[in-house]
Parts: C-alpha cells; structure tokens; sequence
C-alpha cells in the first residue's frame, strides 16, 4: 500500500472522524490462532462512517491493505493535513456512499496502528511483545474482525471490498463465515501469493534483520531499525508501481543537479522519491509488524482451506455474490490470477462479475481516483442493497 493521500477536492468527505477500540479474548479465554498458539487480551482499532440503519442490513466492511490502517476517511481534527487512505473511495456521494451505507475498517490483529501486534505490551511480561508475539495468519485477522462484527450487532455484512491483501481478507471472509456475507468486492489479489511476490517480501525482511538495531526483535525503548525498515519499505514500494509509470513520473530525470555527483549520493529523482518513501514510512509503522503481516500474507493459500483439493471446492462453500477488479499494469498481482479465481468462482457455481481496469499506475491503481472503478463500485453495492431489499420483501 502507497502513500497517495491527499485531500478530496470533491469537498465531500466524512468529516471528523474517531478511532475506536475494542478489546475482547480476556485470558483464560483466548483466542485461538491458527498457527496454534493462543492470544488474549487482543484489541483492535476501527472507525466507522455514516448511519447504520435499523434493521442493520447496510454494512461495508472495509479491510485495508499491508501497511494501512482503520483510517480510511475523513479527519482527526479541523486542522489535520491528512485524511484517511481512501478518502476518494469513501464519503457523501462516493463509491462506497456514506449516506447510505454504515461503513466499518478496522486495523488488522498484529497490526501497530491501535491493534495488538508485536509492539503492545504482553500481559505476561509488562513488555512489549517483539518477537514473542504469535505467527498470525489472514484467517486470524479475519476471525479478529468477526468479533468486531460481534461486538457491534452485526450478523449479517452487506458488501466486503478490499485490495490487495485486504483482499485476501475479503476471499477468507467469505469461505470462513459464509452465512455472514452477502456479497464481496476484490481488487487487485490473488488466491495465493507467487513465488515472485514472497520473494519480494522476503527480501525486505531480510533488509529488516540485517539492520543491527533489530536486535532479534528487541529494540523498543532503544534505537529503532530505521534503516533496515526503510529499505524495505523501498522495495515494498517498487513493486506497487509499473514501469510506465516510472517512466512518466520520473524518467531518468536528475534531483536538482545538471550532471551526475560521481559519488554514491542520489542523483536520479527516482533515488530521491524512494528514499523519502522509506523514511515517511519508518515514521508511521513497526518493524516488527512489517516481519509478521508480510509472512501473514506470503502464508495465505485460499486454495488450502480446510483441506480443499481445488479452488472450485473453496468456493463452493461461499454464497456471496462477488466483484473482482484486476488493472493492467499491475505485476505484483497480475489478472492472470484474478482470471483464475473467477474461473473456479463460476465453476463453483457463484454469481460473479469481472473487469479489468486500464490503468497504468501498477498495483496501486486501486488506491487512487478512477471513476471508472468508483462507478463499478458504487454500481455493484446498490445492486446487492437492491437485491437484499426485493428478498427480504418476499
């Protein structure tokens, strides 16, 4: 996930927003983790935008992406320079319509944006967790989320939507709590990541460790692992672009200079844009966290669930109808994948639409303005919200 956040010029927006929090899975009655292990108490962070209406039958769970967070509208105060990351997605009148729809995001569990993860405070020591936080997986942030649903009365979720590994979060959803959801929107995501994207992901982990203030996970309270964090950030961020836009944005354009320094300083605006990513990044998010969700995400495999010998068998379970949106230029999570998951959709007999968006932004696009996609979405939720009416008409 990028950092494309600007202001709406729309002049629609949310407005002013809280952070909430809810704490559940107080010992002894912790959850359970796939992984085996079992964690409690465990808090997650969320907001929610607009008016839930009284039969509660008008809710879109948001689930963010790698490095993103509960905020995904509107503003902490008057004078906050920052909305929430998808601000041009979510509002009066936008794709996801606020004045119709309740709409909740919540920080994902091993998260450090209000969320436990390795930097909260491990009841058992009065330490921060570090590395004697548990392995979490996408069905654990998942199983977090329905408690969330729990807590606030809601059985039944209108439309998911989600990109990138949030929308990996969108397809365990609905294969893990089937009756919960009526439909689904995934953007930019696979069933399971290549070798290719774990490579990625490895990479910057490595880039992590290698930083000698990691410390084996035990930095808090002493000098962070800004470097490592970085860098990896940096690699993050190359794969979030195309090539195309590369070019466009920077080309081979020198930062304020006429010829090259001859030494190992930056010279291209490239260089310059990446490192101000990472270090934009270092000031916002945990390393330790960077290590768990990317393994959470390179572990997914909606293939596997529940032993299924098919994606065609995955599906099957499901009964939402689904949306899948892939983007030409995006090569982290190609539509060749995205093709392959609305086959074994349609074979397992589910109701789904596709469409690939021309975009030349790479795997980001999702993030950013396109009324092509915003129309898709705001087109797609209000036909479910129609469907779910006429149905329950009957």
């Amino acid at each position: 996930m990028s950092e494309y956040i600007t202001h709406d010029q729309s002049g629609r927006s949310v407005g002013i927003v809280e952070k909430q929090f809810f704490t559940f899975a107080q010992p002894p009655d912790e959850m359970p983790l796939d992984s085996g292990a079992r964690l409690g108490p465990v808090t997650l962070a969320y907001e929610t935008y607009g008016t839930l209406n009284p039969d509660r039958s008008n809710v879109v769970l948001v689930l963010h992406a790698l490095t993103g967070d509960s905020h995904a509208a509107g503003y902490y105060s008057t004078d906050d320079d920052k909305p929430g990351w998808w601000e041009n997605m979510i509002g009066p009148g936008k794709g996801i319509d606020t004045d119709h729809y309740f709409v909740v995001c919540s920080n994902v569990l091993g998260g450090c944006m209000g969320s436990t993860g390795p930097c909260s405070v491990n009841p058992q020591t009065g330490m921060p967790y570090g590395m004697d936080f548990p392995f979490v997986t996408i069905g654990d942030m998942v199983r977090a989320q329905k408690a969330l649903m729990e807590h606030l009365g809601i059985e039944k979720i209108l439309c998911l939507i989600g990109g990138s590994m949030g929308g990996m979060q969108v397809l365990q959803w609905c294969v893990q709590y089937p009756e919960n959801v009526c439909a689904a929107i995934a953007l930019a995501t696979t069933m399971r990541h290549s070798a290719l994207a774990i490579a990625f992901n490895e990479v910057a982990r490595q880039a992590i460790a290698a930083d000698p203030n990691w410390n084996q996970g035990d930095y808090y309270g002493k000098k962070q692992p800004d470097v490592g964090l970085s860098v990896a950030r940096m690699i993050g961020h190359i794969t979030y672009l195309s090539d195309e836009a590369m070019r466009r944005k920077f080309g081979r354009r020198l930062q304020d200079k006429e010829d090259f320094s001859y030494q190992f300083d930056v010279d291209f605006q490239v260089e310059s844009y990446l490192r101000h990513q990472g270090a934009k990044f270092v000031e916002r998010f945990d390393a330790n966290s960077f290590l768990y969700i990317t393994k959470a995400a390179d572990y997914f495999d909606l293939t596997r669930f529940r032993g299924a010998d098919s994606p065609v068998t995955v599906f099957s379970a499901s009964r939402a109808k689904f949306m899948v949106v892939s983007f030409t230029s995006d090569w982290l999570y190609p539509t060749y994948q995205s093709r392959e998951m609305v086959q074994a959709m349609k074979k397992s007999g589910r109701d789904v639409s596709f469409c690939e968006i021309e975009a030349e932004w790479g795997h980001d696009a999702f993030l950013l303005p396109n009324q092509r996609l915003t129309d898709l979405v705001r087109g797609f939720i209000d036909s479910v919200y129609e469907d779910t009416g006429k149905q329950a008409a009957l």
